[in-house]
């Protein structure tokens, strides 16, 4: 699969890692190109690095790996990104780490997807630190698991797909709308990762659910 990675921070880079050594072809894009050809350099197994539009052309899935904040603006500079899976990693946190910024009624999913209305898109990954990317996608020696929720079945089970195949267990958690409860899952995590102590070895799973 080619998949096009917008972002170069430790989510963006444990990712590319992580989809690179299951022999995807990873694309880096940032509005910095030095940043992204370094990126793509440390990363190796042929990771390239491209413009966000160019990035996407070449995309079968997109991932978001950037801010919340910055997510309309990058879909505008990869030209809309209508037709892609585009895979939403974000979390609308506050600035201090603390809460969410918003819920309830909608989630930064069901937001993005406004911003990006022909796209395909999929809420995956977010609940998942950048440690444990770097872990080789373990939390305390057993495989983290990515739960995926998606308007579009197809979508979703091809996330699904892609994160077993780098390693990860997966669990389909239904439409768009699940993420509403996926993103304070991860509000969850790093309460317990960072407020309380436990360290970032650590990752949300179900029991019993395949």
């Amino acid at each position: 699969m080619n998949i096009s990675i917008f972002g170069t921070g430790n989510m963006a880079r444990g990712l590319a890692v992580r989809f690179a050594q299951a022999g995807h072809q990873v694309t880096i894009a940032s509005r910095d190109p030095a940043k992204a050809q370094a990126v793509a350099a440390e990363i190796g197994n042929n990771a390239q690095a491209a413009s966000y539009a160019d990035a996407a052309g070449k995309a079968d899935a997109v991932v978001l790996a950037v801010p919340y904040e910055a997510a309309s603006e990058v879909i505008a500079a990869a030209g809309g990104l209508a037709g892609k899976v585009v895979i939403d990693i974000t979390n609308p946190l506050t600035a201090d780490y603390s809460g969410l910024t918003i819920g309830h009624s909608t989630s930064a999913a069901e937001e993005i997807q406004k911003s990006a209305p022909a796209a395909k898109l999929v809420k995956a990954f977010n609940t998942v630190f950048a440690s444990v990317l770097q872990n080789e996608g373990k939390a305390g020696g057993q495989p983290a698991t990515v739960f995926i929720a998606s308007n579009d079945a197809e979508a979703r089970k091809s996330v699904a797909d892609l994160a077993k195949s780098a390693g990860f267990k997966s669990v389909e958690a239904g439409s768009l709308a699940a993420a509403r409860y996926l993103e304070p899952v991860a509000g969850l995590n790093i309460a317990l990762g960072y407020g309380l102590g436990h360290g970032t070895d650590i990752a949300p799973t179900w029991q019993g659910v395949a």
